[in-house]
């Protein structure tokens, strides 16, 4: 396992879409790995395989409640909507008023390819709709809110560990 280095918004491999993932094996573990590893050091709740510089279809999450590793995911249900605060690690300092469904439901294979389904309101929602669009090209800057700007948000404590 190791950290990878986040690509910041400037980088063009953030604007390219993913690949399908077809071979579940050591060299997919790694990836999934390596992203849990640079999650965890970044204090994020998820990361897109492109933000690491890899165009495959594959994304991690973990609001709090444990880590769920998505691979070629899609959105399959959604509905109600939220205007939240959005922010990114590809982002640093920036964050911006997002409209995102308040529940989805995500079609997924886990790291032995197995399909699953996965659902989630609130934070879990914004945060798989978040790094699915990642797979695509697209940054959460692309979905502010009708009349909505970028801005610096407050700086957290750090979390203790």
């Amino acid at each position: 396992m190791a950290m990878r280095n986040i690509r910041l918004d400037t980088d063009p491999i953030l604007r390219k879409k993913s690949r399908p993932v077809e071979s579940f094996d050591e060299k997919l573990w790694q990836l999934l790995d390596d992203l849990k590893d640079t999650l965890s050091k970044a204090e994020g709740v998820g990361l897109a395989a492109p933000q690491v510089g890899v165009l495959r279809r594959a994304v991690i999450v973990d609001v709090g409640d444990g880590l769920l590793e998505l691979v070629n995911p899609e959105v399959v249900f959604s509905e109600g909507c939220q205007r939240e605060t959005e922010g990114c690690l590809s982002v640093p300092d920036r964050a911006g008023i997002t409209e995102r469904p308040m529940r989805v439901r995500v079609r997924a294979q886990n790291r032995d390819g197995n399909w699953c389904l996965y659902e989630g309101t609130g934070l879990k929602a914004q945060c798989f709709c978040h790094e699915i669009d990642h797979l695509d090209g697209i940054l959460f800057t692309d979905r502010l809110a009708p009349g909505e700007k970028l801005f610096r948000p407050e700086k957290k404590e750090k979390r203790k560990k």
